[in-house]
C-alpha cells in the first residue's frame, strides 16, 4: 500500500507566504503525475496545481504567479509554495498522487488526508 502525508497548513496573514509537503512511502513502483487540491467550506474540489513525472506544471487561473509546484522525484515528495496568499485561498488543501505500486502493478490515484490552510488577519 502506499500512504500520502501532508504537512505545512497553517494559519498565515494575507500577503503571507508558506510552503506545503506532501511524501509518498510505501510500496512505490513508480510515481507520474501529482498534484494539489483544495476544498473551502460548501465548495467542491477544485485542482490547485498538477506536475507531470517529467516536471510539467499546470496550474488554476486563480492561483498562478502566486503558487509554485514542485517535486523531488528521489524523496517521493511535492511541495507546493504559495506566495502572496488571499483570504480566499483558505482550505483543506489535498495531495493526489497517480502512483504504480507493487500490489496494484497499474496506476491509481492516491490521496492524502488534507492539511488545512488559513489565511487571515
Amino acid at each position: 500500500q502506499v500512504q500520502l502525508v501532508e504537512s505545512g497548513g497553517v494559519l498565515v496573514q494575507p500577503g503571507g507566504s508558506l510552503r506545503l509537503s506532501c511524501a509518498a512511502s510505501g510500496s512505490i513502483i513508480r510515481i507520474n503525475a501529482m498534484g494539489w487540491y483544495r476544498q473551502a467550506p460548501g465548495k467542491e474540489r477544485e485542482l490547485v496545481s498538477v506536475i507531470t513525472g517529467g516536471g510539467r506544471t499546470n496550474y488554476a487561473d486563480s492561483v498562478k504567479g502566486r503558487f509554485t509546484i514542485s517535486r523531488d522525484n528521489a524523496k517521493n515528495t511535492v511541495y507546493l509554495q504559495m506566495n502572496s496568499v488571499k483570504p480566499e485561498d483558505s482550505a483543506v488543501y489535498y495531495c493526489n498522487a497517480g502512483v504504480v505500486d507493487a500490489y496494484r502493478k497499474f496506476e491509481y490515484p492516491y490521496w492524502g488526508q488534507g492539511t488545512q490552510v488559513t489565511v487571515s488577519s
